[in-house]
């Protein structure tokens, strides 16, 4: 079984974060006694040339001592460098209660719905092609493999989903709802986990711009370097976005239709706690992402990742899987994540407990409510019928401006 983490792959660079942190205060100790020493010369030399005496030696030693304290303070410098690139590499410490292990693992905690029985059921690639929806050719055409086109109906069923879930988080859930850019900059990436850890996986631009794989990254870091009141926490944000990932349907694995894109859209949901909260406000989130699934009546799990299948940055994370009869699997729509005060900290995100105390971190957490492509294939594959058609769910009706999919004209 994984241990927790892959400490053996860590251990190497937690042994030398440990030295370099010795050799750091090492050196800031020497740094301070130089400091010492050259300011006890400095005012023996004040006190010399009030005299009227020569102070040429004591000059000479303290020019010295100048250099030394440069030279120390530059090789603490180097070591401080590596010792913060070091530890942006070491991923968040897994709660006691997240389950040892990899992907086998994972415990399924509860579900929801009456999953529907596969046979008859065609894939969505199938009937959203039929429907005349679904443009998989001309996505590979003007971008290459991995990128879709919905057309029609398809495109209002996109337009219905983020006007329905903003909505939903806004008014019935009490988030806070954000535009925010698309593209941002590395330390807005690094602020949230992203980076270095993911450099490979993001599409970068010529000026060091990176496209967002999810609305996490923005709405994180519009708090960072704030301290906030206690009063405004819990502090809810959400927003609507498309999101980029260089990563989708790596080496093959479920290329096909709409499973595992480079871009798609997502609402996501983002929350800033207090430590002894967090715990409990996981929970809260997860029923928030929850709820949008069962307003849609679509059959889903909730599952407890294990340790070694959770995220780099998460402390404990809860993924919700949709059923999606055509492809007969589970399919993942959301992950609810506590994040601690991981990203607080790269972030510099604080909150005052009250009125002179010491700033302490925040925790933060996010969900996705949801991702649009799967959400879509679980409604083109649950409400498919025999004739060909879709129908809506009745929460979208008034969203999407009728109750069914049909066949293009």
């Amino acid at each position: 079984m994984r241990r927790r983490r892959e400490l053996d792959v860590l251990a190497p660079r937690i042994e030398r974060a440990e030295v370099l942190d010795a050799e750091r205060r090492a050196l800031i100790q020497r740094v301070e006694e130089k400091k010492a020493k050259r300011n006890a010369v400095s005012q023996e030399v004040a006190r010399l040339k009030k005299q009227k005496e020569s102070a040429g030696e004591l000059i000479r030693d303290m020019r010295a001592l100048g250099d030394e304290i440069e030279a120390l303070e530059a090789d603490l410098a180097v070591r401080e460098q590596e010792l913060h690139d070091i530890l942006l590499q070491l991923p968040n410490i897994p709660l006691a209660d997240v389950p040892e292990g990899g992907e086998e693992s994972n415990r399924v905690v509860r579900s929801w719905g009456e999953p529907r029985v596969s046979d008859g059921v065609r894939p969505h690639w199938e009937i959203g092609e039929q429907l005349g929806i679904l443009d998989l050719a001309a996505g590979a055409k003007i971008s290459g493999s991995g990128f879709i086109v919905l057309r029609r109906q398809g495109a209002r069923l996109v337009r219905a989903l983020m006007s329905f879930l903003l909505d939903l988080h806004t008014r019935e859930q009490g988030y806070e709802e954000a535009w925010v850019p698309f593209l941002v900059t590395r330390e807005t990436m690094t602020g949230t986990g992203q980076l270095p850890k993911f450099e490979d996986d993001a599409y970068r631009t010529g000026d060091d711009l990176f496209l967002i794989p999810t609305a996490e990254v923005p709405l994180t870091n519009l708090l960072r370097g704030e301290i906030l009141d206690a009063s405004v926490l819990p502090y809810s944000l959400t927003a609507y976005t498309p999101c980029f990932r260089r990563e989708a349907g790596a080496a093959g694995k479920d290329t096909r239709g709409l499973i595992r894109v480079h871009q798609f859209d997502k609402v996501e949901l983002v929350r800033f706690v207090t430590p002894d909260s967090s715990a409990a406000e996981l929970e809260t989130l997860t029923s928030h992402a929850e709820r949008v699934l069962q307003l849609l009546e679509l059959p889903y799990r909730v599952l407890l990742l294990a340790a070694g299948d959770t995220g780099f940055a998460s402390a404990k994370t809860y993924d919700l899987e949709l059923w999606a009869p055509g492809v007969g699997k589970w399919l993942e729509v959301s992950s609810c994540s506590n994040f601690g005060d991981f990203q607080a900290r790269r972030a510099n995100i604080r909150y005052r407990p009250g009125p002179g105390e010491k700033p302490r971190f925040v925790h933060t957490l996010n969900g996705s409510a949801l991702a649009f492509p799967r959400t879509i294939i679980a409604i083109l594959e649950q409400y498919q019928r025999p004739d060909g058609t879709v129908t809506i769910p009745n929460v979208l009706r008034p969203y999407f401006g009728g109750d069914l999919l049909s066949p293009a004209e």
